[in-house]
């Protein structure tokens, strides 16, 4: 749980640009980032990395070194928070989303379910994904579209987090899914998530660091490979992924910022995939890439 935060205030135009320089810098790591509308009509935002105490000295020098070339005025503040749950207490009011036929609600929100809908319950929880964010969005979208025009007869969802992506999955199509990541927290609540859903059978869950695990080889090769991560880790593994991949088979990833876009559709066009589009939301973006037969 953060027991603190740093921020600067800023403008939301500010706010955007501090927010990409702040993915680059803890993207990766344990520390929460985001920024917050604090008065509408004086355009004022505030920019934050939250942490725990004993996190704070490193986190000031690193927050205040990425900010200094664009922003070397800025005055980084600190606020010491309550003892709340942030995670579950932020999810609360969250409304049911659309992704195109996905509706993904809270178990407060089943009423909203229409005919035609692929609902996907999930509640406020541990891990990340409720589908409020772009790049849960973007997948959902982008999944429904892939697996029209290309059925898959396997699926692979890397870094699961609450399970949302490979729930969508088993719910358009029952095929095998191995859905994996690397916090034995984020396991533990897809797979509550799973059987929430009342999807018996069909998604193996796994906790897996890398792909020198077995599940990869037991699973694979996959049809249909998704990795909502971050460009970085996305990048770094596309030869991994790419040799797990059935030829001719289909990859999303998302966790991209617009700005990344090519760095990643580079790294992936260099293990053998070809960029076939691109999603974008708020900031976000979603690549679609095929492996050559």
């Amino acid at each position: 749980m953060s027991e603190m935060r740093l921020y600067v205030t800023v403008t939301e135009q500010e706010s955007e640009d501090i927010l990409d320089l702040l993915s680059f810098c803890f993207g990766e790591e344990d520390f929460a980032i985001g920024t917050t509308e604090v008065d509408e009509k004086t355009d004022r935002w505030e920019a934050s990395v939250y942490m725990m105490f004993s996190d704070e000295d490193e986190v000031r020098a690193r927050f205040a070194e990425t900010i200094a070339e664009a922003y070397p005025d800025l005055v980084i503040e600190r606020e010491v928070l309550p003892d709340i749950d942030w995670i579950a207490k932020s999810l609360e009011g969250l409304k049911p989303v659309r992704a195109g036929r996905f509706l993904v609600h809270g178990s407060h929100d089943r009423d909203k379910v229409r005919s035609g809908d692929v609902p996907i319950e999930i509640d406020a929880g541990q891990a990340f994904g409720t589908g409020h964010h772009g790049t849960t969005a973007g997948c959902l979208e982008m999944i429904e579209r892939v697996m029209r025009a290309h059925p898959p007869r396997n699926a692979l969802d890397l870094g699961t987090g609450s399970g949302v992506l490979a729930i969508a999955v088993a719910k358009l199509k029952k095929i095998p899914v191995l859905a994996t990541d690397i916090d034995p927290v984020a396991v533990k609540v897809a797979a509550e998530n799973v059987r929430l859903n009342r999807i018996s059978g069909g998604i193996a869950l796994e906790t897996a660091p890398g792909f020198h695990s077995s599940a990869f080889r037991r699973h694979g090769p996959f049809d249909l490979i998704i990795a909502n991560i971050l460009a970085r880790p996305l990048i770094k593994i596309a030869p991994q992924l790419a040799t797990h991949l059935s030829p001719g088979g289909d990859v999303i990833l998302s966790g991209i910022l617009a700005s990344q876009r090519w760095k990643v559709i580079a790294a992936y066009n260099g293990a053998g995939l070809s960029h076939v589009r691109t999603l974008w939301r708020n900031g976000w973006v979603t690549i679609h890439l095929r492996h050559g037969r």
